[in-house]
C-alpha cells in the first residue's frame, strides 16, 4: 500500500492544482496577444507613477571679514508626472531647511497657449527662470537677482524667485526645437511661497523672449504689484542676453527696481527706495569636464542714498562624472557707501575676500 503523501510535499494536495501565476506565464509564452497585452498594462501602470529625482549640495565657505563654515545649502526632492496626455504635475520640496518649492497643475493644449497654476518660478529675468541650482556654473546668483527677485528681496520676501498663482505661457515659429518668440505672463499673490495674499491686489508679471539663431536667448520682463497689509509698491523691469554654443558662454542681465518701504507701525509709505544692478558673467569650456567662469556683478542697493556693493567672481566647475559637480569660486567684495548712507544707515565703505567650495549630487 503506498503512503500518504507529506502536507507540503511534491506530492501533497497544493501540487496537484497548477500554479495559477505560472499557468498564466505559459500562457502568454503560448499567446503573443496576451503577453503585448500585459506588457501594454505595465506600461500604464509605470506612466501613472511620479518620475523621482532630487540633489545635494554642500560644501565650505571662507571670508578674511566674517564667516568661515561648513553649509548644506540644498537638499532637494523632485516629482512629476502627467495625469492625461496634455496635462502633467510637479511637487518640488526642499528638505535642508523644510519648504514647499514648486506645486503646480499645468495643461499643455497647444505649443502656442498652456495654463500653469499653483507655485512656480516666477517668469522673469534669463538667469531665474533658465538656470537651477544644479546647472548654474558658479555658486551664487547674482547680486540683483538675489535682491530684486525674491531670493532675499528688498521687500522682505524670501522664496527663491518663486510665487503662487496662474501662469499662461506659449511659443511661436519653432525652428530646431526652440520658438523663435516666446511669451509668458503671470497672475500672482506676490507674497512669496504658498502664502496668502495680504492685500486686494494681484501682481502681474510679463515677458517676451526671442532666439534670432541657435544659443541666442534675448529676453524683456516686467513686474507690477503691491505687497503686505499696507499694500506696498514694487515695480522691476529687466532685460537681458544669453549666447550659449559650443565651448563658449556670455550671459548678462540688468534689473531696476522701485520698492516702497515703510517703518513699523507707520500707516504710509516711508519712501520708494529706487535700485538696480546688473552682471556680466563669461566662461570657456576648457574641456568636458572642466569649465572655468568669471563673473562682474554689480548693485546699487540705493540708488538716492548711494550705496551697495561689486562682485567680482572667478570660479572653476569641474564635472568628472555626469551626476556630480564640484565648484571652487573666489570672490572679492566690494563694499560701497556716500557719504550720506554713512550718515543716514550703517552702510560702511569696506571690501572682503572669499572663498567657496561646493559639491553637487545628482539622482
Amino acid at each position: 500500500m503506498p503512503a500518504a503523501p507529506e502536507p507540503g510535499s511534491a506530492q501533497g494536495p497544493a501540487a496537484l492544482e497548477p500554479d495559477s501565476a505560472r499557468a498564466s506565464a505559459r500562457a502568454s509564452a503560448a499567446d503573443p496577444a496576451a503577453l503585448e497585452r500585459r506588457i501594454a498594462r505595465l506600461e500604464r501602470l509605470r506612466a501613472c507613477l511620479p518620475r523621482i529625482s532630487g540633489y545635494l549640495q554642500l560644501g565650505y565657505e571662507w571670508h578674511d571679514r566674517g564667516t568661515s563654515e561648513f553649509f548644506v545649502r540644498r537638499v532637494r526632492l523632485d516629482l512629476q508626472g502627467d495625469l492625461a496626455p496634455q496635462l502633467d504635475y510637479r511637487f518640488h520640496i526642499e528638505l535642508a531647511h523644510p519648504q514647499l518649492l514648486d506645486a503646480f497643475l499645468r495643461y499643455r493644449p497647444f505649443e502656442q497657449l498652456n495654463l500653469q497654476a499653483g507655485a512656480f518660478k516666477i517668469p522673469f529675468s534669463i538667469e531665474n527662470t533658465e538656470y537651477p541650482p544644479f546647472s548654474v556654473e558658479l555658486i551664487d546668483y547674482p547680486l540683483v537677482l538675489i535682491r530684486l527677485m525674491g531670493f532675499n528681496d528688498i521687500s522682505g520676501h524670501a522664496s527663491t524667485g518663486r510665487g503662487l498663482g496662474g501662469h499662461l505661457y506659449g511659443g511661436f515659429i519653432r525652428r530646431g526645437g526652440e520658438h523663435l518668440l516666446g511669451y509668458n505672463l503671470a497672475l500672482l499673490n506676490g507674497e512669496g511661497i504658498n502664502a496668502h495674499d495680504r492685500n486686494r491686489s494681484k501682481d502681474v508679471v510679463a515677458r517676451l523672449t526671442l532666439r534670432p539663431t541657435a544659443g541666442l536667448l534675448l529676453a524683456a520682463s516686467g513686474y507690477w504689484g503691491r505687497y503686505g497689509e499696507r499694500s506696498l509698491g514694487r515695480v522691476r523691469y529687466g532685460a537681458g542676453g544669453r549666447y550659449d554654443r559650443g565651448r563658449f558662454m556670455l550671459r548678462g542681465e540688468y534689473i531696476w527696481g522701485r520698492t516702497e518701504v515703510a517703518a513699523a507701525g507707520d500707516e504710509q509709505p516711508l519712501r520708494r527706495q529706487r535700485s538696480q544692478g546688473w552682471f556680466l558673467a563669461g566662461g570657456w569650456r576648457a574641456s568636458a569636464k572642466f569649465f572655468p567662469v568669471v563673473r562682474y556683478d554689480s548693485f546699487d542697493e540705493d540708488m538716492e542714498l548711494g550705496y551697495g556693493q561689486n562682485n567680482y567672481t572667478l570660479g572653476l566647475l569641474w564635472t568628472p562624472w555626469r551626476f556630480f559637480r564640484f565648484q571652487l569660486d573666489y570672490t572679492y567684495e566690494e563694499h560701497r557707501a556716500s557719504q550720506r548712507a554713512r550718515q543716514l544707515t550703517a552702510a560702511r565703505p569696506f571690501g572682503r575676500h572669499g572663498v567657496s567650495v561646493m559639491l553637487t549630487g545628482i539622482f
